[in-house]
């Protein structure tokens, strides 16, 4: 294609793809395909319009709003490098900088007149935006009144946490972002997401009048936060080479980004100092002292070449698809879940079709949209698993939804959205069981490989088989000998005593993790009273337990009932013994809330109102006992003062444990 062929090419690609993106939450390429549009037209022609435009105009008949302060774009970096120069180009602006996780969602500005919610509107072209007012007023943390009369111009991102997205919305949208300018844009109770479910994190704001008298950036934030908004959470650089740390701040967070409760796609590295970037000024896209920094591409286009179903440890079938190999996030993906038939209808993908995978952390690699059948160029330089190339056409068929167990050949179940083998002596099953006790316990002599053995020589069929093992049996294996034979003997007599949580866990029930197990078997204290409990029928009596609901409670004691014969068998082999009740003591009953800066770690803080018998909660409402609060309180603090709530600094905390204690608390008494 020529050279002014070309630029029209990529140009009218980045206005179509950022309308899509902006206006109607239904992006066809990937971020990093986008980039790569944009990164071209850059080189080819870096004065081209597009490529100083934030955003597409707001869609037509919604009422558009001018922003007093324009929405910019940051310039953009992927590599340790491009730090590198942005720290040696605005370096003269000083060596302070400032960093937050660059959350991906929908952008948004609100407008408080004397600290009161006057209007709020989407980024839009950056020059205008559309009026969200009547759902950004839904958003679960946007205050409709400041804590200081002010008139301010507040900017965000809208994103919603991902523990929310996997319970209510998994189903119906391929990824959080997008439902989160449709709940913002939507008219009100007409759309996929609820405002209700979103959080707004804040990362600048702007005074149209007076501003408070600050010199960096972070001071800004700060005041974000007694005025009861809160921002993204920040980091400081300052040393005589800050790139350094900001280096390794992308390498943190490119660890736990995977785990962090919002999607993040990189880091918003900025200088802190206002005046100074007053003196470095603009580009006619970008300012001169911010670099949005991202994280290698996690999502990336493929052909669906087939799929295999597979039984998990607790019976669900699930669909794994085999794509054409592809590289996502720095890895090479060759096989990818699909999750459950749920999914697999919602996408209604179908062998042959072009989809978008994605990789995001250690999570498994997952088909997230589907693009209908695969065209000649997207089966162009695609290889089979095994190196040969395609020749031919692949040709589109439909997934098939097995009847029968893939591993045991018994008729499944349909509960919900899963497929379900309800044998307990199901072989995949009891493989993947065995695996999880193992693992669970970290028994490190036994792995994958010797239980396959077992299993096929016959010689365990349950857990409880496990402990019946001797060193022939074990030694006798294919690479097996006497030593790695005493040392999974070794690691077995070590879990023949366990406490009940440790043992609860180590079943792999579903839905029954490590804290969920410790906190039943806090109220039960003993297998026999569990037990006990399960033959009495009284769902209820565990759902008075803070965190259990109805759901979590049933489905425990079907996974007790459905092991039973193995609980019974284990429990005459191993010892199970008898778990503390939950802590009691001065603070039983009482909800306590932890802010501000503190002498103490909070995990330390929050541990020892948990051992006097409190309960820690992560928010202020009319129902706190106590808001515990060091320096920098902010929106918490005048949120409780708002309430009447009981507040103590830390050193009045502390001075509670001199007290005597209350006697101890029953939850649940079988001896009465």
């Amino acid at each position: 294609m020529a050279g002014a062929e070309r630029i029209q090419h990529l140009a009218d690609a980045v206005r179509y793809h950022r309308e899509l993106y902006y206006n109607h939450a239904a992006p066809e390429v990937s971020d990093a395909e986008f980039d790569a549009l944009w990164d071209e037209l850059k080189e080819l022609d870096p004065s081209n319009d597009v490529l100083h435009e934030v955003g597409p105009e707001p869609l037509p008949g919604t009422v558009k709003v001018e922003h007093m302060f324009p929405m910019r774009s940051l310039d953009k970096g992927v590599s340790d490098e491009d730090i590198i120069h942005f720290v040696t180009q605005s370096t003269f602006g000083g060596n302070r900088y400032l960093g937050q996780p660059k959350l991906d969602g929908s952008a948004l500005s609100l407008e408080y007149v004397s600290g009161n919610l006057h209007r709020a509107a989407t980024r839009g072209s950056g020059e205008r935006g559309e009026d969200v007012t009547l759902n950004a007023k839904l958003v679960a943390n946007v205050p409709l009144r400041l804590n200081v009369a002010v008139d301010c111009h507040v900017r965000g991102e809208v994103v919603m946490p991902l523990a929310t997205f996997d319970e209510k919305y998994r189903d119906i949208s391929p990824n959080p972002r997008n439902l989160c300018s449709g709940a913002l844009r939507q008219k009100h109770g007409d759309g996929k997401a609820d405002a209700s479910d979103l959080i707004f994190q804040a990362y600048d704001v702007k005074f149209p009048k007076e501003s408070p008298d600050m010199q960096n950036d972070s001071e800004l934030l700060s005041w974000l936060q007694d005025a009861g908004i809160e921002p993204a959470p920040w980091t400081i650089f300052e040393s005589e080479e800050p790139q350094k740390e900001m280096i390794e701040f992308t390498q943190e967070w490119g660890t736990k980004r995977a785990s962090y409760k919002f999607e993040i796609d990189g880091i918003v590295f900025k200088l802190d100092n206002l005046s100074q970037r007053e003196n470095l000024g603009m580009t006619a896209h970008h300012p001169r002292w911010a670099l949005a920094w991202k994280f290698p591409s996690q999502e990336a286009f493929s052909v669906l070449l087939g799929v295999d179903w597979q039984t998990g440890r607790t019976g669900a079938v699930t669909p794994v698809a085999r794509i054409a190999p592809q590289m996502v996030g720095g890895v090479t993906v060759e096989n990818v879940t699909l999750h459950n038939v749920g999914e697999v209808q919602r996408l209604g993908v179908k062998i042959g079709d072009r989809v978008t995978i994605t990789r995001r952390g250690d999570v498994i690699p997952k088909i997230i949209d589907n693009h209908g059948p695969a065209s000649e160029e997207d089966l162009q330089n695609r290889f089979h698993a095994d190196g040969t190339a395609f020749t031919g056409e692949l040709l589109v068929s439909k997934i098939e939804i097995p009847n029968a167990c893939p591993a045991c050949g018994r008729e499944l179940n349909m509960e919900g959205a899963f497929l379900r083998c309800i044998a307990l002596e199901c072989d995949a099953r009891t493989a993947r069981s065995l695996t999880y006790w193992c693992r669970t316990l970290e028994m490190d002599g036994i792995g994958e490989k010797l239980i396959e053995a077992l299993l096929e020589r016959g010689i365990v069929e349950t857990i409880a088989d496990l402990y019946r093992l001797n060193h022939t049996q074990i030694s006798n294996l294919e690479r097996m000998g006497d030593k790695s034979a005493y040392n999974a003997l070794d690691e077995l007599a070590k879990t023949r005593t366990l406490n009940l949580a440790r043992f609860l866990h180590a079943l792999g029930m579903e839905r029954i993790g490590p804290e969920v197990a410790t906190t039943i078997s806090q109220h039960f204290t003993s297998l026999e009273n569990l037990l006990r409990w399960t033959d009495e029928g009284l769902d209820e009596e565990l759902t008075i337990i803070d965190g259990i609901g109805e759901k979590v409670a049933a489905i425990f004691r079907e996974g007790i009932n459905k092991r039973r014969s193995l609980i019974d068998e284990l429990s005459s082999i191993i010892s199970v013994t008898n778990e503390s009740e939950a802590s009691s003591g001065i603070f039983d009953g009482k909800s306590f809330c932890i802010t501000g800066s503190l002498s103490r770690p909070r995990k330390e803080i929050a541990l020892a109102i948990k051992n006097a018998g409190g309960k820690v909660v992560g928010s202020v409402s009319n129902n706190l006992d106590v808001l515990v609060a060091g320096q920098k309180a902010g929106s918490k603090l005048a949120k409780a003062e708002s309430f009447g709530l009981e507040i103590w600094s830390e050193d009045e905390l502390f001075g509670k444990f001199a007290e005597p204690k209350s006697g101890p608390k029953t939850l649940f008494d079988y001896d009465q």
